[in-house]
């Protein structure tokens, strides 16, 4: 059972969606450690900088580290699960592996407030990377994809989310595994197909987003509810987003937050490959896969002092003012002032288990 002092070290992964995101994956260069692990240990400061001046926008953000730069990083061994997205290819569809070192998950509800964050995170950055991929995502209408059917119905939010999205225990407790595609539809050829058809594809009424009682095995609904041997549905926390162009290409970017990112990566493969083989998720036939990162979310606390747990050559010189992330005031609490189920404030006892997991974690290393 998670618990509540537990939801205090993690970043803000369980919240509501906002109106806007931007989703940000960086590629560093050689010698680009340093800067990295700046804009980590710095993005609570950040944010809570930009944020607090405007409550009204919701302003959240995640940061996930990938497997290749985390070893660059940090003298700690990756969490169990942590590797480089797994390329697919089906009969007729491919889901593509990508670069991706840092990822940042930027919510808000009011746009300029969460491209002023990206500002600043750039200019920690910008001489450092050789790779991004930047999209400006956004609520559709009524909750709707391009598509125009409801996306994100069966997502578990509140405390439910938390125990889906959220690791319970050991060193990682309070972290989360992300999964990111960007996928871009084929709008012409969706539109060609009756309503009636665009259902069975989905497996829901589009108007009324009510699950079918009859679906097609190749439904995206179906295929992407996955089971336990036990035959206990599992879930992940989804924040998918629609971007594009209104006069060019329009599409959806999917993330996931799971505390075992093995369920989004079997949801995947019978998408793409299909169970049994060849069985692949309709929605493909519509849409396209052009970008695939996995990512680790780390506990808030550990990202906030990130580069305490660096290779030595990495870290601060003795004496040397680190940076101060404002971690008094949790994001999610400065922002949803009137949630109950925001935490108020880190516990210190927490926090300290936490840092003496990761210092045993290190000294055992050395």
């Amino acid at each position: 059972m998670t618990s509540r002092n537990q939801a205090e070290v993690t970043q803000t992964v369980i919240l509501p969606q906002s109106r806007d995101a931007l989703f940000i994956t960086l590629g560093f260069k050689e010698g680009g450690e340093e800067a990295a692990l700046a804009a980590l240990s710095s993005l609570s400061g950040l944010t809570n900088g930009v944020g607090f001046r405007y409550p009204e926008a919701h302003l959240t953000a995640v940061a996930g580290i990938g497997a290749t730069m985390w070893d660059r990083l940090f003298a700690l061994d990756k969490p169990e699960h942590l590797h480089e997205f797994v390329e697919l290819h089906g009969a007729k569809h491919h889901a593509p592996s990508t670069p991706g070192d840092l990822f940042f998950h930027i919510r808000s509800d009011e746009f300029d407030v969460a491209f002023e964050l990206a500002r600043r995170i750039n200019a920690i950055v910008e001489d450092h990377i050789d790779y991004h991929d930047e999209v400006h995502a956004f609520q559709y209408q009524d909750f709707r994809d391009p598509l125009g059917f409801v996306d994100g119905t069966e997502s578990p939010r509140g405390q439910e989310g938390v125990e889906v999205a959220i690791i319970r225990d050991g060193i990682w407790e309070g972290g989360s595994y992300i999964v990111e595609q960007k996928y871009v539809h084929n709008l012409k050829a969706w539109n060609d197909i009756t309503v009636e058809e665009q259902e069975q594809v989905i497996g829901r009424t589009k108007h009324s987003d009510i699950e079918l009682d009859e679906k097609a095995p190749n439904s995206h609904v179906a295929v992407n509810q996955v089971e336990d041997e036990d035959g206990n549905g599992l879930e992940i926390v989804r924040n998918n987003l629609s971007f594009g162009d209104a006069l060019g290409k329009q599409g959806t970017f999917f993330m996931s937050y799971a505390r075992d990112p093995r369920i989004t990566e079997v949801m995947l493969r019978r998408m793409f490959i299909g169970e049994p083989e060849g069985n692949h998720d309709r929605i493909l036939d519509f849409s396209e896969a052009l970008t695939g990162c996995n990512f680790f979310a780390p506990p808030r606390v550990f990202l906030d002092h990130c580069a305490d747990y660096a290779h030595e050559h990495l870290r601060p010189e003795a004496g040397e003012e680190p940076n101060q992330p404002a971690i008094n005031l949790p994001q999610g609490k400065a922002v949803f002032p009137d949630r109950a189920d925001v935490p108020t404030s880190h516990n210190a006892e927490d926090v300290a288990a936490a840092k003496a997991r990761y210092e045993a974690a290190l000294h055992g290393k050395q």
